[in-house]
């Protein structure tokens, strides 16, 4: 998980690098391995998530991007595009759908992005009394820091994490249309 240490992503966005690498793969025939570049349009669908759950117990996933509106003036902070919590055991189907998935949209002459899962364990299963964010809407998702979210709902045991990074191209422009 030296990637992680490599990009920054510790300590930009974790105190730690996971433990165990999350298993992520797009349209069932292409796998994230940590820190691999991607095109937008190859993210563009809701990824199959994989790992080994443990029985009765519940977890988190977040999506994040800390790089927006770039990694230079990281100004939104980190924007959330995805966080599905109350996954029981490794069933990453049946927990609850906080904000619905949006794929890599980094802008224009931005460079590359860093586009960041993280699998948390939770204590139990919890309410945590948050809207529903479709995939059609970019509101309530700019600066969801991962450190204040694990705080609020206390996600203190990071599972497993991956990554990819991503710069603009040309399905970009697509994925923006779809927003209200």
């Amino acid at each position: 998980m030296e990637r992680f240490f490599e990009e920054k992503i510790v300590p930009d966005v974790i105190d730690a690098a996971p433990l165990q690498l999350l298993g992520v793969t797009y349209d069932e025939t292409f796998s994230i391995e940590p820190g691999i570049i991607t095109t937008p349009t190859q993210v563009q669908n809701e990824p199959t998530i994989k790992f080994a759950g443990e029985p009765g117990i519940f977890y988190t996933l977040i999506m994040h991007d800390p790089d927006a509106p770039s990694r230079k003036n990281s100004i939104n902070g980190e924007w959330q595009h995805w966080l599905i919590v109350n996954i029981p055991e490794g069933r990453v189907s049946e927990g609850d759908v906080i904000s619905e998935y949006i794929g890599a949209g980094p802008p224009k002459e931005t460079g590359l992005h860093r586009y960041i899962f993280l699998l948390y364990k939770q204590k139990s299963r919890q309410d945590f009394g948050l809207p529903r964010l479709s995939c059609s809407t970019t509101k309530g998702r700019a600066k969801q820091k991962v450190r204040e979210i694990c705080s609020r709902y206390h996600l203190k045991n990071l599972v497993a994490g991956n990554f990819f990074q991503s710069e603009w191209d040309d399905y970009v422009p697509k994925l923006y249309a779809k927003f209200r």
